[in-house]
Formats: C-alpha cells, structure tokens, sequence
C-alpha cells in the first residue's frame, strides 16, 4: 500500500494555513505588479501607434523595426500583466494550475512575432543598402522626434517597473524587455543625428538591421525558454541526479524512482517521485519523511521547489501495471 504526501489531519491543516497566507501575499504582489504593468503598457502602447504612423511617414526603416520591437514587448507586458491577474485566480478542478500557462503561450507567440519581424528587417536592410529597395528617410527632423518620444517612453516605464523588477521573474522578464527596446530607441535617435549631420540616408538601413541583429537572438532564446515549459523539461539549475542522491540520503529513504520535474509556468517549477522506505514505519514517521523531504526541494538546491508531490512505497512494493509501464 502507498502513502500519498498530506496524510496527517493536523499537517494539513498547518500547511493549507501556510499556503494561506502565501496567496493573500501573492495576491497583494500581483496586485501592485499589474498596476504598475499596467501604466508601462498604456505607455507603450501608445508610443507604439505613433511610430507606426511616424514609420509610414518618414519611409524609416529603422523607425519601423523599432516598432516591431515595441510590438513585441507589448506582447510580453500583456503576458506579464495577465499572469499578474490571473494569480489572484485560485485554479479550479477544470484548470487545476488556473490560467498560469498561458503566459509560456504568449510568450512564445511574442517570439515568433520578433523572430519574422528581424528577418524582415535584415532582408529590407540588405535591399536598402545594395539598391534595390529604395525607400530613403523623408523626413530626418520628423523621424529624430519619433525617437526622442520613444526614448522618453522607455524612461518612463524603466523608472516605472525598476523598483520591483526583483520581485518575480515576470517582473524581471518586463524589466528587461523595456530596457531592451529602450535601446532600438537609441539606435532610431543616433540614425537620425546621422543622417542630419552626415547626410548618409543609407545609415538608416544600418541602424535598422543593427536594431534586428540585437531582435532575433532575444527572440530565438525566448522561443527556446517558452518551448522548454511547453515540452516539460526539467527546470534549468536542478540536477535531477543530485536531488535523487541527496533524497536517498535522508533517514528512512532506501531508494527514489520516476523522478520528474518541470515548470508550469515563469517561477512555479513542480516536482514529483516515487519514494521507497522502510516498511516498518509508522504513519507520524513517514510524516516526518514527507516533511524531510519538502524541506530538501525548498532550501537545499539553487533552484527552490515549493510544490512536491511523493509518493512513499514501502520496500518490496510494486503496482501491477509498473512494469509495463516502463518496458
């Protein structure tokens, strides 16, 4: 017979009231991160129509990739201030991890977006700077305005989301990606005092496909960090061989088996097991087990697992189906 984690009445209710006060604190942390996501979005996107507009008026290459960028990060900070929301959300027996995926999916659809857009933007480049594409800057004066406006956006929303951008790694992904697009904002404005200063209309072009050769690495390793969650890989800085070593090393615990770990979603990694012990144990023995071992995935490896789930097996203990599971 295998005992499941939570056997205890008083453990449980202990750790439903620890897990109570976890989501009052989570839901206050949400609360202020999606105001503050909130007002970086608006500004955004606000910034991102008008160098859409500017972009069509200049003929600005460079302009236009800039609002890719923007694009992009509007997807990010729309993923950012939805998982904001919806952690307030407690999950249901339909959605029993709530709508925490969702952000993985944005995510990986924001990349895909940014990916196709630096490709377009190398190949406009190349075309532009060999001849074959035309499209020269109309309006140099115009086209230094719409990068002063965007750099100042970018400020505002940097000075916004600095002071919690420790917080979670949503908020730190947000972070980053305004400080990503603040410099496409740099490189529009150095195009801009360029081409007055010099006269070059081509370095537009350059200024363009500098902007997407920064794009697209982002966007390639976004895509791989969304595909990782999406495909269940183990967490990154969690040595499933050291967790089993160290488990096993625990009083009472003679083996581990069908270890997995994975990740929900941005700071929810899970972790599951199957583990074997002494079968003469009692049941506030194997409590303490249950305990031991949540403790060792919450504080002993870089990377912190608060949600586990163990199954204990007394030694000798093997389900009918296992082996034809695992053949």
């Amino acid at each position: 017979m295998s005992l499941q984690a939570g056997g205890k009445r008083d453990d449980g209710k202990r750790a439903g009231a620890v897990q109570g006060n976890h989501q009052i604190a989570l839901e206050a942390d949400s609360r202020r991160h999606q105001q503050r996501l909130s007002l970086t979005l608006t500004l955004t996107g606000l910034v991102f129509l008008a160098e859409v507009a500017g972009a069509i008026t200049t003929g600005s290459l460079a302009l236009l990739v800039d609002a890719g960028h923007m694009l992009t990060d509007m997807s990010v900070l729309i993923a950012s201030t939805i998982t904001a929301v919806l952690m307030r959300r407690k999950p249901s027996n339909r959605r029993t991890w709530g709508w925490a995926r969702l952000e993985v999916i944005t995510a990986a659809a924001g990349a895909l977006v940014l990916l196709l857009v630096g490709i377009y933007a190398l190949v406009e480049a190349a075309m532009r700077l060999f001849g074959h594409g035309g499209g020269e800057v109309q309006d140099i004066k115009l086209l230094l305005c719409f990068g002063l406006l965007g750099l100042a956006a970018n400020a505002g929303s940097i000075f916004i989301l600095a002071s919690q951008s420790e917080d979670n790694m949503n908020m730190r992904a947000a972070f980053l990606e305004v400080m990503n697009d603040a410099l496409g904002s740099v490189a529009v404005v150095v195009s801009a005092i360029v081409i007055l200063t010099t006269g070059w209309t081509s370095f537009d072009a350059v200024a363009g496909g500098l902007i997407a050769l920064l794009m697209i690495p982002r966007a390639i390793g976004l895509l791989r960090k969304a595909v990782k969650v999406l495909l269940e890989e183990t967490p990154d800085g969690l040595d499933l061989d050291k967790v089993r070593e160290h488990m096993e090393q625990l009083p009472r615990v003679l083996a581990v088996h069908d270890l997995h770990a994975s990740t929900v979603s941005t700071g929810m990694p899970i972790l599951m097991a199957h583990v074997v012990v002494d079968p003469s144990m009692t049941m506030q023995e194997a409590g303490e087990v249950i305990r031991q071992l949540q403790h060792c995935l919450r504080e002993h490896f870089p990377v912190s697992v608060p949600h586990t789930t163990f199954q204990l097996e007394p030694e000798g203990f093997s389900a009918p189906d296992v082996e034809a599971m695992h053949r």
